[in-house]
């Protein structure tokens, strides 16, 4: 896989670009450019499973989440539908931070995500953010 480096405006405009969190940047870029959408990969099929929905955010099944939380790493993902933390099953975001913070804490700030075949790690927050400005 080839990496490119862009600036912070080309960045924005191809988030704004993609209409739900499944929507990878290469995706949009093969839009604009005329490309005919990629085939499927063997990883896609693999994580091809019930997303998670929350809020308007649309969290392809296979997606991993992340939170550093003192001093220790937490890792969640998502499975048919759920966030799925230590093998249980959580409908939102910040009902998966009280088994590690023992308190309510805003889950939309506690968690990053990384998408299937994504390298990069995301604030959920951003994604919301990101909703919630095309509404």
């Amino acid at each position: 896989m080839q990496t490119i480096e862009i600036d912070f405006d080309v960045f924005k405009e191809i988030t704004v670009r993609r209409k739900h969190a499944g929507i990878t940047p290469n995706d949009v870029l093969r839009e604009v450019f005329g490309l005919e959408p990629r085939q499927e990969s063997l990883t896609q099929k693999a994580q091809s499973g019930k997303p998670w929905v929350v809020k308007g955010v649309v969290f392809p099944n296979g997606t991993e989440f992340r939170s550093l939380y003192k001093g220790q790493m937490y890792y969640a993902r998502v499975d048919e539908g759920f966030l799925v933390l230590n093998g249980k099953k959580f409908s939102s975001p910040s009902a998966a931070t009280k088994p590690i913070t023992k308190n309510p804490v805003n889950g939309w700030k506690f968690w990053e995500c990384k998408f299937p075949e994504d390298n990069n790690w995301q604030t959920i927050i951003s994604l919301r953010k990101d909703v919630l400005a095309r509404s």
